[in-house]
């Protein structure tokens, strides 16, 4: 038995028009698994639907902001009645905020990164997790970043936000452990996705400079972590942080 097959299975992926959200669907379909492309730009998650359309793949563009909880809510309704059950939920969609010193962030840019980066991982955890609930099973696996283990010096909404994820992540682990539903956190650290042009050249520098291996993940590294979490694989591990740093993590 290929206990990576994932045939039969629904996953939602949030944030999955493009990076590391559109490497994730591009592994599950791999895996054979149908998957909801849920992203805030429709347009962009239709289109890149339909690119997998093309390939005979099972996947369904769904527009949501997840710093909504009506929208996540409506979302996770919508995939319902297409899909009839949610079997794997990757809470990827986020931003990173820039760089900017503590004492230059605005309340707006505060509040902002919060709501998309912790609180929209609540609130689609929230909505899924009663389904997973009356079917006995399910797996989620959360984005967070190395930033939310050790902080990053003039990113503390974004680090902040990440921190917030891999707590979020092992208490919900544990009040759905008896239900058969895997909750657990990975930790990646620069990835070439649209996330680092966000950081001026300095910040870039600092970042990769701390990378033991030298170099920058690829979201397909991201990607294949995030299949093994979400399949028959994983048995016994929830509320886990798996680190993707390139060796940069020092726990």
């Amino acid at each position: 038995m290929d206990h990576m097959d994932l045939t039969n299975r629904v996953a939602i992926v949030t944030g999955a028009a493009q990076g590391l959200g559109l490497a994730i669907t591009k592994r599950f379909v791999m895996a054979h698994a149908s998957v909801a492309m849920v992203d805030i730009n429709l347009p962009g998650a239709q289109e890149a639907a339909q690119n997998l359309l093309s390939t005979g793949a099972s996947v369904t563009a769904f527009a949501c902001d997840v710093s909504d909880s009506a929208s996540v809510n409506s979302m996770v309704n919508a995939v319902l009645d297409r899909y009839t059950r949610i079997d794997i939920l990757v809470n990827n969609a986020g931003i990173g905020g820039g760089a900017q010193r503590l004492q230059d962030v605005t309340d707006d840019h505060w509040h902002r990164v919060l709501s998309v980066d912790l609180t929209g991982v609540f609130y689609c955890c929230r909505a899924v997790v009663p389904h997973m609930i009356a079917r006995g099973s399910g797996r989620i696996i959360n984005v967070a970043s190395v930033a939310g283990k050790e902080g990053n010096p003039n990113m503390a909404p974004y680090s902040a936000a990440k921190a917030g994820v891999i707590a979020l992540t092992k208490a919900l682990a544990k009040e759905v452990a008896k239900q058969n539903i895997l909750v657990n956190v990975i930790t990646p650290g620069v990835i070439d996705t649209s996330l680092i042009n966000g950081l001026t050249p300095e910040q870039a520098r600092y970042l990769i400079e701390r990378i033991p291996m030298g170099r920058i993940g690829r979201p397909e590294e991201v990607a294949a972590l995030v299949h093994w979490l979400g399949s028959d694989e994983v048995s016994f591990s929830t509320g886990a942080v798996f680190d993707l740093s390139g060796g940069r993590a020092t726990y």
